[in-house]
């Protein structure tokens, strides 16, 4: 009896487990699916983000593009330059230099549009800039080209002509970011700045010191044109990120965290580095030439924090001198609200041809405004990266009152 008992109770053990083990089946389908899915989504995650570093890595292996590109599969790799520069080069040269790789001396680029009326202002630009060893772009919008080549520099600097184009249509054009790759810091400056007050060499100092990857000269506080009270010099500082303003309709506090209070430049007088430049070039619209809007999202190239990585230089500065020539008849007349009464014939062709390009500026900053919401809504995969910081800078606010 106890033996048959026995026996029951074994036949009844292995039922059991052979039961436990058919209910596990469906648990360790579903498990195994959860983490093929899991494998899955981390790999896609992890070549999605390799993907993004290949292309926004300007400075990475040119080799890894190349492979990747069909176009270049009829070249030997080692061939290949990606990159160019806007360094003159001789004709000849001694053939014990024949053999001596090239050594960029000049690692920063100025940028200006001129025009032959501004001449005597752009000469003196230019010369500070030399001194310190930069390389020398102008982009002369009204074609004269022939009146420059009195000055010693000129044979230095490269000239690029295109009628009545302005700064960013040229920048969009020769700047490209693989053409700039040598330089460190790119100077996209108008051509209507005093310098009396300003050092190229110790602003490329300070900039480098406090990591600012976007940035510009504070303006003189008797500058003829100021827009936005961000860029004033402060007096007593080497330079700032922030402005702190309780007056008017722009109310700029501790919290505020985006342009114009903070994490903003000017279009005027903007200095990019390498790599905020490899961004900016993308931002910039190829058909909307006039820039307007694109200073409030310059912050966005800054490489990380806008709040700390964008900033105004006030220990040197420039003088804004508010002259408009581009469109116009090339005389010293005061932009903005007050050009109609800096002219005494407000129905002269001049006036006709700023209003006119007042009016398309204005559309394409509405245009630009349209693209960016439109660019925002349609990619799914981009987050804003200041969006999240909102809560975090009211709490910091409400604990400093």
């Amino acid at each position: 009896m106890e033996v048959l008992t026995r026996k029951k109770s074994g036949l009844s053990d292995g039922q059991g487990k052979s039961s436990f083990k058919i209910k596990q089946l469906p648990f360790m389908a579903i498990l195994c699916t959860v983490m093929l899915f899991i494998v899955y989504r981390t790999t896609k995650y992890q070549y999605h983000e390799v993907e993004i570093d290949r292309k926004w890595s300007l400075w990475g292996e040119t080799k890894g593009y190349s492979a990747a590109s069909e176009r270049l599969k009829g070249l030997p790799q080692g061939i290949i330059q990606a990159t160019s520069d806007l360094e003159l080069r001789p004709l000849w040269s001694r053939s014990s230099s024949r053999s001596k790789v090239s050594d960029y001396s000049n690692r920063n680029l100025l940028a200006i549009p001129v025009g032959i009326k501004q001449k005597q202002n752009v000469n003196v630009m230019v010369r500070m800039f030399l001194r310190a060893n930069f390389s020398i772009v102008l982009f002369h919008y009204d074609g004269n080209v022939n009146g420059w080549w009195d000055l010693e520099w000129s044979s230095k600097a490269i000239h690029l002509v295109a009628h009545n184009q302005t700064k960013w249509w040229f920048a969009k054009r020769f700047l490209h970011p693989d053409i700039v790759s040598i330089y460190d810091y790119i100077f996209l400056w108008d051509e209507d700045l005093g310098v009396e007050h300003f050092s190229p060499s110790r602003y490329l100092q300070i900039i480098k010191e406090e990591g600012l990857e976007i940035s510009q000269p504070a303006l003189d506080p008797n500058s003829t044109e100021i827009h936005h009270r961000i860029t004033v010099r402060a007096r007593n500082k080497k330079f700032h990120r922030r402005l702190y303003e309780r007056r008017g309709s722009t109310k700029c506090s501790e919290a505020s965290e985006g342009p114009p209070c903070t994490g903003f430049v000017e279009g005027m007088a903007p200095v990019f580095s390498r790599s905020a430049w490899y961004c900016a070039w993308h931002l910039i619209q190829n058909d909307l030439v006039h820039g307007w809007g694109m200073d409030m999202k310059l912050g966005y190239c800054a490489q990380g924090d806008r709040t700390k990585n964008v900033g105004i230089v006030d220990a040197v500065y420039v003088v804004h001198k508010g002259i408009q020539t581009l469109g116009g008849d090339g005389h010293d007349t005061i932009k903005g609200s007050d050009s109609r009464k800096a002219t005494k014939k407000p129905s002269s062709s001049s006036i006709d041809l700023r209003s006119e390009i007042r009016r398309q500026s204005t559309w394409e900053l509405e245009i630009f405004k349209k693209r960016w919401n439109q660019a925002v809504s349609e990619d799914r995969d981009w987050v804003d990266p200041f969006k999240g910081n909102k809560n975090f800078l009211r709490r910091r606010s409400r604990h400093n009152r």
